[in-house]
């Protein structure tokens, strides 16, 4: 095989979760091999778990470490065996603290690896952020647990996208009671053109962003709000004048109907449910997650580890393909920046 492919490293998700199933169904399918070397970390026992709750086996090759991955491109998937957590401690359907440390220990090595190079972009199963912080994690989101190992000075923030539609926003998991204090001409300037740049390296020649409104009719000229004249707009003009082809503030009840229609390829959102909620109802079983701002790519499903479904081989693995077909993306261009 070609040792220019990105080489990319799966993850299992939360152990009971439908993350082994969907990972069994991915590799299972011949398109997915094609697109990177592939590097799949895990229990033996959870892995084997997936594929019989998939109803598929896939044949791998075993190798001692992450840094083994790239010198052994191959046709078929890598697999590093870790032991991270015993059958008795996981009861499918139930998030707990020994799925948490799991998880925790599997992306601690993807991490350590794709900081030294060794591979070229993440994509991990659903994890639970519940039962991630049982397990001791002291952030909010699995976000800024990787900017704190990976030392991001910058800003950074979760992409959503679905198909050909991304969307970036100035705040996330916060009350909504205090979105408007973290709106400002820099925040927005930023996220904006994070995610401009996010864009071209998934390989969108020439991305077309919008920024959303943040008060209903977009402030209505101040009459519902003033932070489209006083924050927004001015953001938007000043990126104009760095030479980005920004549009906006525009409503957002309306903008993503422009988004739908095919105007645009990515939304500057206020706030998590403003993009979320629209992105959602567009194709909840297709979208995906990419972690914005740090110096590798991470993607994963935007949906979540579905404790409802485990174990039943009814999940749905469109979201996992999405997301391993951007992680392959921007992982060949990460590998092209950083070769030699």
């Amino acid at each position: 095989m070609s040792n220019l492919r990105p080489t990319v490293a799966l993850t299992l998700g939360d152990p009971a979760g439908i993350g082994p199933e969907l990972i069994a169904k991915l590799l299972s399918k011949p398109s997915t091999l094609q697109q990177a070397n592939i590097v799949l970390i895990g229990d033996p026992w959870v892995w084997e778990a997936g594929q019989q709750t998939a109803g598929v086996k896939v044949e791998t090759l075993a190798i001692e470490s992450l840094q083994q991955a790239r010198a052994l491109d191959s046709d078929r998937p890598l697999f590093v065996a870790v032991d991270s957590v015993k059958p008795e401690d996981v009861q499918v359907g139930v998030a707990a603290a020994s799925g948490g440390a799991s998880v925790l220990k599997v992306l601690d090595m993807c991490l350590a690896a794709v900081s030294q190079r060794h591979i070229d972009a993440i994509c991990f199963a659903p994890l639970n952020k519940h039962a991630m912080k049982q397990a001791g994690m002291p952030f909010e989101d699995e976000l800024h647990y990787f900017a704190d190992y990976l030392k991001v000075d910058g800003f950074f923030c979760e992409f959503n996208t679905l198909g050909g539609l991304w969307t970036s926003r100035i705040s996330s998991h916060v009350p909504l009671k205090d979105v408007a204090s973290y709106l400002s001409v820099e925040r927005i300037k930023q996220a904006t053109r994070l995610i401009y740049q996010s864009l071209a390296a998934a390989g969108v020649a020439q991305p077309r962003v919008a920024v959303a409104a943040f008060n209903p009719h977009g402030g209505d000229g101040g009459v519902c709000g003033r932070e489209e004249i006083d924050i927004i707009a001015p953001a938007v003009k000043a990126l104009n004048d760095e030479g980005l082809p920004i549009n906006g503030p525009f409503p957002a009840d309306t903008i993503f109907l422009k988004a739908r229609d095919g105007q645009y390829d990515a939304i500057v959102t206020m706030y998590h449910d403003q993009g979320q909620i629209a992105i959602k109802l567009l194709g909840f079983e297709k979208g995906v997650t990419v972690q914005g701002g740090l110096p590798v790519p991470i993607t994963t499903p935007a949906h979540g580890t579905a404790y409802d479904i485990a174990g039943s081989n009814k999940a749905s693995v469109q979201a996992m393909e999405n997301a391993f077909a951007i992680a392959c993306r921007m992982g060949a261009s990460y590998r092209a920046q950083t070769r030699g």
